[in-house]
Protein backbone atom coordinates (compact mmCIF):
# COMPACT_ATOMS: atom_id res chain seq x y z
CA UNK A 1 0.00 0.00 0.00
CA UNK A 2 1.58 3.21 -1.13
CA UNK A 3 1.28 6.24 1.05
CA UNK A 4 -0.62 9.21 -0.31
CA UNK A 5 2.02 11.76 0.72
CA UNK A 6 4.57 12.30 3.52
CA UNK A 7 2.23 10.93 6.17
CA UNK A 8 3.28 8.33 8.73
CA UNK A 9 1.85 4.93 7.91
CA UNK A 10 -0.57 4.99 10.86
CA UNK A 11 -1.88 8.41 9.80
CA UNK A 12 -2.30 7.32 6.18
CA UNK A 13 -4.24 4.21 7.23
CA UNK A 14 -6.29 5.53 10.17
CA UNK A 15 -6.23 9.31 10.55
CA UNK A 16 -6.60 10.41 6.93
CA UNK A 17 -9.85 8.46 6.30
CA UNK A 18 -11.35 9.90 9.50
CA UNK A 19 -10.45 13.45 8.47
CA UNK A 20 -11.83 12.88 4.97
CA UNK A 21 -15.08 11.51 6.43
CA UNK A 22 -15.41 14.48 8.77
CA UNK A 23 -14.90 16.90 5.88
CA UNK A 24 -17.44 15.02 3.77
CA UNK A 25 -20.03 15.22 6.56
CA UNK A 26 -19.32 18.94 7.07
CA UNK A 27 -19.76 19.74 3.39
CA UNK A 28 -22.86 17.55 3.19
CA UNK A 29 -24.23 19.31 6.29
CA UNK A 30 -23.76 22.70 4.63
CA UNK A 31 -25.61 21.52 1.53
CA UNK A 32 -28.39 20.06 3.67
CA UNK A 33 -28.73 23.37 5.52
CA UNK A 34 -28.86 25.26 2.20
CA UNK A 35 -31.88 23.22 1.07
CA UNK A 36 -33.70 24.02 4.30
CA UNK A 37 -33.09 20.86 6.33
CA UNK A 38 -31.53 20.46 9.76
CA UNK A 39 -28.10 18.76 9.48
CA UNK A 40 -28.26 17.55 13.08
CA UNK A 41 -31.71 16.04 12.54
CA UNK A 42 -30.61 14.28 9.36
CA UNK A 43 -27.42 12.93 10.96
CA UNK A 44 -29.31 11.73 14.04
CA UNK A 45 -31.90 9.98 11.87
CA UNK A 46 -29.15 8.36 9.79
CA UNK A 47 -27.27 7.03 12.82
CA UNK A 48 -30.49 5.88 14.48
CA UNK A 49 -31.64 4.12 11.32
CA UNK A 50 -28.31 2.37 10.83
CA UNK A 51 -27.36 1.44 14.39
CA UNK A 52 -30.23 2.36 16.70
CA UNK A 53 -32.19 -0.90 16.51
CA UNK A 54 -31.19 -4.55 16.08
CA UNK A 55 -33.05 -4.65 12.78
CA UNK A 56 -31.33 -1.51 11.50
CA UNK A 57 -27.93 -2.85 12.56
CA UNK A 58 -28.68 -6.13 10.80
CA UNK A 59 -29.43 -4.36 7.53
CA UNK A 60 -26.26 -2.26 7.89
CA UNK A 61 -24.14 -5.39 8.33
CA UNK A 62 -25.97 -7.13 5.49
CA UNK A 63 -25.00 -4.36 3.07
CA UNK A 64 -21.50 -4.25 4.56
CA UNK A 65 -20.99 -7.97 3.87
CA UNK A 66 -21.12 -7.55 0.09
CA UNK A 67 -18.98 -4.41 0.30
CA UNK A 68 -16.30 -6.31 2.24
CA UNK A 69 -16.02 -8.89 -0.53
CA UNK A 70 -15.84 -6.35 -3.35
CA UNK A 71 -13.60 -3.98 -1.38
CA UNK A 72 -11.11 -6.77 -0.73
CA UNK A 73 -11.28 -7.66 -4.42
CA UNK A 74 -10.28 -4.13 -5.40
CA UNK A 75 -7.53 -4.04 -2.75
CA UNK A 76 -5.82 -7.28 -3.81
CA UNK A 77 -5.69 -6.14 -7.43
CA UNK A 78 -4.42 -2.72 -6.30
CA UNK A 79 -1.52 -4.26 -4.41
CA UNK A 80 -0.65 -6.08 -7.63
CA UNK A 81 -0.51 -2.73 -9.45
CA UNK A 82 -3.94 -3.15 -11.09
CA UNK A 83 -7.15 -1.16 -10.93
CA UNK A 84 -9.91 -3.76 -11.06
CA UNK A 85 -13.22 -2.06 -11.74
CA UNK A 86 -14.85 -5.27 -12.85
CA UNK A 87 -16.12 -6.33 -9.44
CA UNK A 88 -19.71 -5.93 -10.61
CA UNK A 89 -19.26 -8.47 -13.37
CA UNK A 90 -17.15 -10.82 -11.26
CA UNK A 91 -19.79 -10.78 -8.52
CA UNK A 92 -22.44 -11.46 -11.15
CA UNK A 93 -20.56 -14.50 -12.44
CA UNK A 94 -19.94 -15.62 -8.87
CA UNK A 95 -23.65 -15.53 -8.17
CA UNK A 96 -24.29 -17.42 -11.38
CA UNK A 97 -21.84 -20.17 -10.39
CA UNK A 98 -23.36 -20.32 -6.91
CA UNK A 99 -26.84 -20.66 -8.38
CA UNK A 100 -26.01 -23.20 -11.08
CA UNK A 101 -24.54 -25.72 -8.66
CA UNK A 102 -27.47 -25.13 -6.27
CA UNK A 103 -30.03 -25.74 -9.01
CA UNK A 104 -28.20 -28.84 -10.14
CA UNK A 105 -27.25 -30.55 -6.88
CA UNK A 106 -29.23 -29.09 -3.97
CA UNK A 107 -32.10 -31.62 -4.36
CA UNK A 108 -29.66 -34.50 -3.74
CA UNK A 109 -26.88 -33.13 -1.52
CA UNK A 110 -27.11 -32.30 2.21
CA UNK A 111 -26.36 -28.77 3.40
CA UNK A 112 -22.93 -29.68 4.86
CA UNK A 113 -21.76 -30.62 1.34
CA UNK A 114 -23.91 -28.22 -0.67
CA UNK A 115 -22.93 -24.91 0.92
CA UNK A 116 -19.12 -25.34 0.64
CA UNK A 117 -19.59 -26.46 -2.96
CA UNK A 118 -21.64 -23.34 -3.71
CA UNK A 119 -18.95 -21.16 -2.15
CA UNK A 120 -16.18 -22.83 -4.16
CA UNK A 121 -18.09 -22.65 -7.44
CA UNK A 122 -19.03 -19.00 -6.92
CA UNK A 123 -15.43 -18.10 -6.17
CA UNK A 124 -14.22 -20.17 -9.14
CA UNK A 125 -16.59 -18.47 -11.59
CA UNK A 126 -15.51 -15.03 -10.35
CA UNK A 127 -11.86 -16.09 -10.47
CA UNK A 128 -12.01 -17.23 -14.09
CA UNK A 129 -13.96 -14.14 -15.14
CA UNK A 130 -11.28 -11.88 -13.62
CA UNK A 131 -8.30 -13.97 -14.69
CA UNK A 132 -9.12 -13.41 -18.38
CA UNK A 133 -8.56 -9.62 -18.19
CA UNK A 134 -5.52 -10.35 -16.03
CA UNK A 135 -4.08 -12.61 -18.73
CA UNK A 136 -4.82 -10.05 -21.43
CA UNK A 137 -3.05 -7.38 -19.39
CA UNK A 138 -0.03 -9.55 -18.57
CA UNK A 139 0.58 -11.26 -21.90
CA UNK A 140 -1.22 -9.17 -24.53
CA UNK A 141 -0.93 -5.62 -23.22
CA UNK A 142 -4.68 -4.96 -23.02
CA UNK A 143 -5.36 -2.46 -20.25
CA UNK A 144 -7.18 -4.10 -17.36
CA UNK A 145 -9.41 -1.05 -16.78
CA UNK A 146 -10.86 -1.31 -20.29
CA UNK A 147 -11.27 -5.07 -20.29
CA UNK A 148 -12.91 -5.22 -16.85
CA UNK A 149 -15.38 -2.49 -17.88
CA UNK A 150 -16.32 -4.53 -20.95
CA UNK A 151 -16.57 -7.72 -18.90
CA UNK A 152 -19.09 -6.02 -16.61
CA UNK A 153 -21.43 -5.58 -19.57
CA UNK A 154 -20.77 -9.10 -20.82
CA UNK A 155 -21.59 -10.57 -17.41
CA UNK A 156 -24.83 -8.61 -17.17
CA UNK A 157 -25.89 -9.66 -20.66
CA UNK A 158 -25.02 -13.29 -20.00
CA UNK A 159 -27.09 -13.30 -16.80
CA UNK A 160 -30.10 -11.82 -18.58
CA UNK A 161 -29.85 -14.34 -21.41
CA UNK A 162 -29.60 -17.34 -19.12
CA UNK A 163 -32.42 -16.22 -16.85
CA UNK A 164 -34.77 -15.38 -19.69
CA UNK A 165 -34.03 -18.33 -21.95
CA UNK A 166 -32.57 -21.14 -19.85
CA UNK A 167 -33.02 -20.87 -16.09
CA UNK A 168 -36.42 -19.26 -15.58
CA UNK A 169 -38.93 -21.57 -13.95
CA UNK A 170 -41.71 -22.71 -16.32
CA UNK A 171 -44.84 -20.58 -15.99
CA UNK A 172 -43.09 -17.90 -13.94
CA UNK A 173 -43.45 -14.39 -15.35
CA UNK A 174 -40.73 -13.03 -13.04
CA UNK A 175 -37.21 -13.18 -14.46
CA UNK A 176 -35.73 -15.50 -11.87
CA UNK A 177 -34.71 -19.10 -11.52
CA UNK A 178 -36.57 -21.79 -9.63
CA UNK A 179 -36.12 -21.79 -5.87
CA UNK A 180 -33.22 -23.79 -4.46
CA UNK A 181 -33.77 -26.83 -2.29
CA UNK A 182 -33.46 -26.26 1.48
CA UNK A 183 -29.91 -27.66 1.53
CA UNK A 184 -28.75 -24.60 -0.47
CA UNK A 185 -30.10 -22.16 2.10
CA UNK A 186 -27.44 -20.25 4.05
CA UNK A 187 -28.68 -19.72 7.59
CA UNK A 188 -29.67 -16.21 8.61
CA UNK A 189 -28.18 -14.58 11.70
CA UNK A 190 -31.64 -14.80 13.26
CA UNK A 191 -31.61 -18.59 12.82
CA UNK A 192 -28.03 -18.85 14.09
CA UNK A 193 -28.77 -16.83 17.22
CA UNK A 194 -31.95 -18.79 17.84
CA UNK A 195 -29.76 -21.88 18.25
CA UNK A 196 -28.27 -20.30 21.38
CA UNK A 197 -31.56 -18.89 22.64
CA UNK A 198 -31.16 -15.29 21.43
CA UNK A 199 -34.23 -13.66 19.91
CA UNK A 200 -33.16 -11.46 16.96
CA UNK A 201 -35.41 -9.70 14.45
CA UNK A 202 -35.64 -11.00 10.91
CA UNK A 203 -33.42 -9.41 8.25
CA UNK A 204 -31.35 -10.41 5.21
CA UNK A 205 -28.21 -10.66 7.40
CA UNK A 206 -26.87 -14.19 7.14
CA UNK A 207 -23.85 -16.38 7.87
CA UNK A 208 -21.91 -14.96 4.92
CA UNK A 209 -20.91 -12.14 7.29
CA UNK A 210 -18.64 -14.70 8.97
CA UNK A 211 -17.20 -15.60 5.56
CA UNK A 212 -16.48 -11.93 4.91
CA UNK A 213 -14.64 -11.59 8.23
CA UNK A 214 -12.61 -14.72 7.47
CA UNK A 215 -11.83 -13.28 4.04
CA UNK A 216 -10.43 -10.14 5.71
CA UNK A 217 -8.13 -12.24 7.86
CA UNK A 218 -7.07 -14.44 4.93
CA UNK A 219 -6.27 -11.45 2.70
CA UNK A 220 -4.24 -9.82 5.47
CA UNK A 221 -2.09 -12.90 6.04
CA UNK A 222 -1.75 -13.54 2.32
CA UNK A 223 -0.57 -10.01 1.47
CA UNK A 224 1.68 -9.36 4.45
CA UNK A 225 2.67 -12.77 5.81
CA UNK A 226 3.21 -15.00 2.78
CA UNK A 227 5.84 -15.21 0.07
CA UNK A 228 3.29 -15.03 -2.71
CA UNK A 229 1.74 -11.93 -1.18
CA UNK A 230 5.16 -10.29 -0.88
CA UNK A 231 5.93 -11.05 -4.52
CA UNK A 232 2.55 -9.74 -5.60
CA UNK A 233 3.12 -6.46 -3.74
CA UNK A 234 6.62 -6.24 -5.20
CA UNK A 235 5.17 -6.50 -8.70
CA UNK A 236 2.61 -3.84 -7.83
CA UNK A 237 5.30 -1.50 -6.53
CA UNK A 238 7.72 -1.94 -9.45
CA UNK A 239 7.35 -4.65 -12.10
CA UNK A 240 10.86 -3.97 -13.41
CA UNK A 241 12.50 -4.29 -10.03
CA UNK A 242 10.47 -7.41 -9.30
CA UNK A 243 11.59 -8.98 -12.58
CA UNK A 244 15.21 -8.10 -11.77
CA UNK A 245 14.78 -9.91 -8.43
CA UNK A 246 13.62 -13.05 -10.24
CA UNK A 247 9.85 -12.57 -9.82
CA UNK A 248 7.69 -13.10 -12.90
CA UNK A 249 5.37 -10.06 -13.13
CA UNK A 250 3.01 -11.66 -15.65
CA UNK A 251 2.26 -14.61 -13.40
CA UNK A 252 1.51 -12.38 -10.42
CA UNK A 253 -0.67 -10.03 -12.45
CA UNK A 254 -2.87 -12.99 -13.36
CA UNK A 255 -2.73 -14.22 -9.76
CA UNK A 256 -3.80 -10.83 -8.39
CA UNK A 257 -6.77 -10.66 -10.73
CA UNK A 258 -7.74 -14.29 -10.07
CA UNK A 259 -7.80 -13.79 -6.29
CA UNK A 260 -9.61 -10.49 -6.78
CA UNK A 261 -12.31 -12.17 -8.88
CA UNK A 262 -12.70 -15.02 -6.39
CA UNK A 263 -13.35 -12.54 -3.58
CA UNK A 264 -15.91 -10.64 -5.64
CA UNK A 265 -17.56 -13.92 -6.61
CA UNK A 266 -18.31 -14.63 -2.94
CA UNK A 267 -20.99 -11.93 -3.09
CA UNK A 268 -23.20 -14.69 -4.45
CA UNK A 269 -23.19 -16.44 -1.08
CA UNK A 270 -24.59 -13.33 0.59
CA UNK A 271 -27.17 -12.41 -2.01
CA UNK A 272 -28.12 -15.66 -3.72
CA UNK A 273 -27.65 -18.33 -1.04
CA UNK A 274 -28.31 -16.14 1.98
CA UNK A 275 -31.20 -13.91 0.86
CA UNK A 276 -33.11 -14.73 -2.32
CA UNK A 277 -32.70 -18.52 -2.40
CA UNK A 278 -32.79 -18.33 -6.19
CA UNK A 279 -30.97 -16.51 -8.97
CA UNK A 280 -32.49 -13.10 -9.73
CA UNK A 281 -31.58 -10.11 -11.85
CA UNK A 282 -29.68 -7.19 -10.30
CA UNK A 283 -28.72 -9.13 -7.18
CA UNK A 284 -25.35 -7.35 -7.14
CA UNK A 285 -27.05 -3.91 -7.10
CA UNK A 286 -23.90 -1.84 -7.51
CA UNK A 287 -21.86 -3.57 -4.81
CA UNK A 288 -18.96 -3.99 -7.23
CA UNK A 289 -18.69 -0.26 -7.84
CA UNK A 290 -19.21 0.58 -4.16
CA UNK A 291 -16.30 -1.73 -3.41
CA UNK A 292 -14.00 0.70 -5.22
CA UNK A 293 -14.98 3.50 -2.83
CA UNK A 294 -14.70 1.12 0.13
CA UNK A 295 -11.16 0.13 -0.85
CA UNK A 296 -10.14 3.75 -1.38
CA UNK A 297 -11.46 4.82 1.99
CA UNK A 298 -10.03 1.74 3.69
CA UNK A 299 -6.59 2.51 2.22
CA UNK A 300 -6.61 -0.97 0.62
CA UNK A 301 -6.05 -2.62 4.00
CA UNK A 302 -8.43 -5.35 5.24
CA UNK A 303 -9.03 -3.61 8.58
CA UNK A 304 -9.78 -0.32 6.86
CA UNK A 305 -12.01 -2.05 4.33
CA UNK A 306 -13.99 -3.66 7.15
CA UNK A 307 -14.63 -0.27 8.79
CA UNK A 308 -15.35 1.45 5.47
CA UNK A 309 -17.82 -1.30 4.55
CA UNK A 310 -19.73 -0.75 7.78
CA UNK A 311 -19.75 2.99 7.04
CA UNK A 312 -21.17 2.50 3.56
CA UNK A 313 -23.63 -0.06 4.89
CA UNK A 314 -24.76 2.57 7.39
CA UNK A 315 -25.12 5.13 4.60
CA UNK A 316 -27.29 2.74 2.61
CA UNK A 317 -29.47 1.63 5.53
CA UNK A 318 -29.51 4.91 7.46
CA UNK A 319 -30.05 6.85 4.26
CA UNK A 320 -33.16 4.85 3.48
CA UNK A 321 -34.49 5.57 6.98
CA UNK A 322 -33.70 9.28 6.62
CA UNK A 323 -35.57 9.47 3.32
CA UNK A 324 -38.54 7.85 5.06
CA UNK A 325 -38.48 9.67 8.41
CA UNK A 326 -37.36 13.22 7.58
CA UNK A 327 -40.02 15.17 5.65
CA UNK A 328 -38.66 16.75 2.50
CA UNK A 329 -35.41 14.78 2.52
CA UNK A 330 -35.41 12.78 -0.70
CA UNK A 331 -33.47 9.68 -1.69
CA UNK A 332 -31.45 11.85 -4.08
CA UNK A 333 -30.09 13.79 -1.10
CA UNK A 334 -28.96 10.51 0.44
CA UNK A 335 -27.08 9.70 -2.77
CA UNK A 336 -25.51 13.17 -2.54
CA UNK A 337 -24.20 12.35 0.95
CA UNK A 338 -22.74 9.08 -0.32
CA UNK A 339 -21.15 10.98 -3.19
CA UNK A 340 -19.41 13.39 -0.85
CA UNK A 341 -17.96 10.48 1.13
CA UNK A 342 -16.68 8.88 -2.09
CA UNK A 343 -15.25 12.20 -3.31
CA UNK A 344 -13.35 13.02 -0.13
CA UNK A 345 -12.18 9.48 0.54
CA UNK A 346 -10.97 9.05 -3.04
CA UNK A 347 -9.69 11.92 -5.15
CA UNK A 348 -9.78 14.55 -2.40
CA UNK A 349 -7.66 12.45 -0.06
CA UNK A 350 -4.61 13.57 -2.01
CA UNK A 351 -5.60 17.20 -1.42
CA UNK A 352 -6.31 16.66 2.29
CA UNK A 353 -3.16 14.62 2.94
CA UNK A 354 -0.69 17.44 2.32
CA UNK A 355 -2.05 19.95 4.87
CA UNK A 356 -2.60 17.08 7.31
CA UNK A 357 1.05 16.10 6.97
CA UNK A 358 2.08 19.73 7.54
CA UNK A 359 -0.11 19.87 10.65
CA UNK A 360 1.50 16.71 12.04
CA UNK A 361 4.96 18.17 11.43
CA UNK A 362 3.99 21.28 13.39
CA UNK A 363 3.01 19.00 16.26
CA UNK A 364 6.36 17.18 15.89
CA UNK A 365 4.60 13.84 15.38
CA UNK A 366 7.19 11.08 14.78
CA UNK A 367 7.21 9.87 11.19
CA UNK A 368 5.79 13.06 9.66
CA UNK A 369 8.23 14.33 7.07
CA UNK A 370 8.46 16.74 4.19
CA UNK A 371 7.15 15.38 0.90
Amino acid sequence: MSQTTALPRWADVALLPVVCLALALCVAGIVVALVGQSPSQVLAALVQGAFGTPRGLSYTLYYATSFIFTGLAVAVAFHGGLFNIGGEGQATLGGLGTALVALWLSPVLPAWAMLPLMLVCGALFGMVWAAIPGYLQAYRGSHVVITTIMFNFLASTLLVYLLVNQLRAPGNVAIESAAFAPSAHLMSVRELLALVGVDWPGSPLNASLLLALLACIAVYFFLWHSRSGYRLRAVGSSPGAAAYAGIRPQRHIVLAMAISGALAGMVGMNEVAGVSGRLVLEFVSGAGFTGIAVALMGRNHPAGILLASVLFGALFQGGAEVAFDVPGFSRDMVVMLQGFVVLFSGAMSYVVARPLAAFLRVLHVPGARHG
